[in-house]
């Protein structure tokens, strides 16, 4: 049976989230710091949360319930800031009209910045609870985000995460041997990459936000999710089963509300979210996860607890 897991805004997390969870039989809680061009300063309060006692007390609560608390975050920007960036000029990706930009990713050429990102990616990686064997770092948010210098613009942005990711990686297991790191399969990577060189250690975490939510992921008539699982069976071919992760939007309501308070009321497609995890388990997806963001306190004083139980495992 796959594992299953709910991505929240770290400071959404409460007592009642815990209970909800266990309700649910659902086994691990993801911490996604809210992500676009403030993800560095969301991810950096999210750290400074692991702090406080009242933090560790909830991540205490979620360990002795048997919740299992993961981090998935876009983690670029905060370890490679503008100003590292401004800094080196040359580390700076060039945009599709050619210019350098210290706007989003990195030129994955530059070896340089990849020996500072595998160190930086130590350090964030070691500030984890519990230091995860799963981690997911993802590249900044956003869609045309690669590079196209003369020495990347003939290498896919697939297979430029991959360069990036592989840097990211040797750093993290310098503090965890067996760590494994996502990749982000959205926008441009969701083509298959082809660096098999650089694979050992990466899982395949796919996640579909063009999809349409009223229709089944795998319903051929519709043209949206037609076009999202067009590279599905190429990716699973690449990356194996281990540890692959469906990261679905059925319960964003981040996404629902369009990323804006108050929270609209979350109306979930019961039949599309059932039929759904279906098909990712006949895939052979070891790990369904939905992000679930916008249901805390604030959801909750407005519309009471949110519907989810087409998401426990009995559902």
């Amino acid at each position: 049976m796959a594992d299953t897991c709910l991505l929240i805004h770290p400071e959404e997390l409460d007592t009642q989230w815990l209970d909800q969870l266990e309700a649910l039989r659902v086994g691990a809680l993801g911490l996604h710091p809210v992500g676009g061009r403030r993800a560095n300063e969301t991810l950096a309060a999210m750290l400074e949360r692991f702090e406080t006692p009242a933090y560790r007390a909830l991540l205490e609560d979620a360990a002795r319930r048997g919740i299992e608390v993961t981090c998935e975050m876009h983690a670029l920007r905060y370890l490679l800031p503008e100003e590292a960036l401004t800094a080196h000029p040359d580390w700076q990706r060039v945009d599709a009209q050619g210019r350098r930009a210290p706007d989003l990713n990195l030129c994955p050429s530059r070896g340089e910045a990849l020996d500072c990102l595998s160190d930086r990616a130590a350090a964030l990686y070691a500030r984890l609870p519990g230091r995860p064997r799963r981690v997911a770092m993802w590249l900044d948010d956003g869609k045309d985000a690669f590079c196209h210098c003369e020495k990347c613009r003939n290498i896919s942005p697939s297979d430029q995460q991959m360069m990036i990711l592989s840097a990211m990686l040797k750093g993290i297991r310098r503090v965890r041997p067996d760590a494994r790191l996502a990749y982000l399969a959205y926008f441009e990577t969701l083509p298959a990459p082809t660096r098999h060189d650089l694979k050992e250690g990466l899982y395949l975490e796919f996640a579909p936000y063009q999809r349409d939510l009223t229709r089944p992921l795998w319903d051929a008539a519709c043209e949206a999710n037609r076009r999202e699982t067009a590279h599905l069976s190429a990716l699973l071919d690449f990356f194996g089963r281990e540890d692959a992760t469906a990261l679905d939007y059925w319960f964003d309501n981040s996404l629902l509300s369009g990323y804006k308070k108050p929270p609209k009321r979350l109306t979930p497609h019961a039949d599309v979210v059932r039929s759904d995890k279906a098909f990712y388990r006949r895939l052979g997806f070891q790990r369904v996860e939905s992000f679930a963001c916008y249901l805390g306190a604030d959801y909750r004083a407005l519309y009471g607890p949110p519907d989810l139980s087409s998401f426990r495992e009995d559902g």
